[in-house]
């Protein structure tokens, strides 16, 4: 927890702590003049960039129940700031705390208001820290405080008064299950030097929240009194169960316990429950009660540079760790590399031995590699009878009524010449030099590319004896089911009936003719 000066501020004396390591240290009291400013500003010399929380336990304070328009937003802020400023017109430290809405009629919310009337008690000390630019964070109010306090404590009662022995003397806050509503300051010794009695200035208040209608008659009043374990006999003795009050008593140091400040509070530990509320606002730092403007300026600066540094460290932690995770993937790359070197050299060694106890190559590697790649394009580009061999086979598969006789296949190389034309040595035209074979052509292995390929099919179909029309349209069916594949020609070299004008029909008729079948041939031409 970040360190902190704690000030306790009350009618005549302001006292100076420090928060230091989750702990209530030191205790020094200044009295309010302008001799007490200067031995504050003193004290406060060593460490000046240490933020300050003062805490203010006065009279003159002031608080206001009121019931405004429920208006949200800006226009809502702006309205409940311009009601704050017309109640409070003379001081500069002003509150308000919207505690909900009316049951009935147009629901307006409830504000509790609340002010430093007399800001000639706070402004020497706030305005000596602010010319010392030492960081102001908050200024808080005992009784604001309580109702944490309250709700921490689960005294959430529908009538509660809370009554504390603080240094300005005994406060009395009135809680309506839990929100504050109203609060007073009485003198623990009166004028006389008596011990006041705590009874009877209780029911005082009784009386006069009954008077204002805070409280309904026959309504009970839960008074809850926290004070040392030594003083609470005293105590008992002076305050009395009425029909309209019942009073309860609470030790200081189990209420401290029960927050969880005992340990904060230590040696400070006293009759008054200043430590205790001091310990209180350093665990849990609210928001400032009483606006402060422009005497905050140096704490928004000492935030502003706290931030820096915060996101600076955050930068440089996660660079660092950005770093030494480059540095163990590094490493790690380097033991990876190393290893697969050591893997290669014995690899390397088992190779050498192995080559060491072959015979004698009757050729390179080199070579070796290179023919069994040839070997593996031949298999994979070099030309095949059975891509068109599946082709016919799946078409023959839709047309059942079709009966294949004959296939003929053959590779086509453009280019080349006819088969069994000779080739003169010399080059030229009808000379006398010595004829050699033509060079087979790369395309017969598929380098670079398959090269185009035909294949003859004759056929026969099976249908009635001189059903011409119907043999005629199965061989047109069958040649576009196998048009159908990408990059496939057809041409039809004698269909079942040929009916060109150059050609001669002929047959027999009569019993004695010997039964025939329509045949037909198909030139397929497929390039890859």
């Amino acid at each position: 927890m970040l360190n902190r000066h704690v000030l306790y501020l009350s009618n005549d004396t302001l006292t100076a702590w420090r928060w230091e390591r989750g702990r209530l240290l030191g205790g020094a009291s200044f009295t309010s003049d302008s001799a007490g400013v200067d031995d504050l500003l003193d004290h406060l010399d060593h460490q000046r960039q240490v933020p300050v929380l003062l805490l203010t336990d006065l009279i003159e304070e002031d608080f206001q129940r009121v019931h405004l328009p429920h208006v949200g937003g800006r226009a809502g802020a702006k309205l409940t700031q311009r009601r704050l400023l017309q109640q409070y017109r003379e001081t500069p430290f002003r509150h308000h705390e919207v505690q909900g809405r009316e049951p009935d009629g147009r629901r307006d919310d409830i504000v509790l208001l609340s002010a430093l009337t007399n800001p000639a008690m706070v402004l020497p000390w706030v305005e000596a820290l602010e010319q010392e630019r030492i960081p102001l964070a908050g200024l808080y109010s005992t009784t604001l405080l309580s109702e944490y306090l309250v709700n921490k404590l689960g005294l959430l009662d529908e009538h509660l008064l809370l009554v504390t022995q603080q240094s300005a003397g005994w406060r009395q806050s009135y809680f309506q299950r839990g929100q504050l509503k109203f609060s007073r300051l009485t003198p623990a010794i009166d004028r006389d030097g008596d011990a006041i009695n705590v009874g009877a200035e209780a029911a005082k208040t009784q009386q006069f929240l009954t008077s204002v209608r805070l409280l309904a008659r026959g309504s009970v009043l839960e008074t809850v009194i926290i004070a040392p374990a030594g003083q609470l006999p005293a105590l008992e003795m002076q305050c009395a169960d009425g029909p309209e009050t019942a009073f309860r008593f609470l030790p200081l140091a189990q209420v401290t316990d029960r927050l969880g400040v005992s340990a904060a509070v230590g040696d400070a530990a006293g009759a008054l429950a200043d430590t205790m509320l001091l310990a209180l606002l350093a665990t849990t730092q609210p928001a400032s009660h009483y606006t402060l403007g422009p005497l905050r300026r140096y704490f928004q600066l000492w935030r502003a540079r706290r931030n820096l540094y915060l996101a600076a460290g955050a930068v440089a932690g996660i660079a660092a760790c950005a770093v030494g995770l480059n540095l163990w993937q590094a490493w790690d790359a380097r033991a990876d590399s190393e290893r697969l070197a050591q893997e290669a050299r014995q690899f390397d060694r088992r190779y050498n031995e192995v080559m060491a106890a072959m015979p004698p190559r009757v050729t390179s590697t080199a070579n070796m590699r290179a023919a069994v790649n040839v070997e593996r394009m031949l298999v994979v580009q070099g030309p095949s009878p059975w891509q068109m061999v599946s082709m016919v086979s799946a078409a023959l598969e839709q047309s059942p009524q079709i009966r294949l006789l004959q296939l003929g296949w053959k590779v086509d190389l453009p280019g080349q010449p006819p088969t069994g034309a000779p080739v003169l040595a010399n080059g030229s035209a009808g000379g006398t030099g010595t004829a050699a074979a033509t060079p087979m052509s790369s395309l017969l292995a598929g380098i670079p590319a398959r090269p185009p390929q035909s294949l003859s099919i004759e056929a026969e179909i099976l249908s009635p004896e001189d059903d011409y029309r119907n043999a005629v349209n199965t061989m047109n069916r069958f040649a576009r089911q196998l048009a159908a594949n990408p990059r496939l020609l057809v041409q039809v070299d004698k269909p079942p009936l040929d009916t060109r004008p150059t050609v001669r029909l002929d047959g027999k008729a009569g019993t004695t003719a010997a039964p025939t079948r329509a045949r037909f041939t198909l030139n397929l031409v497929w390039k890859p």
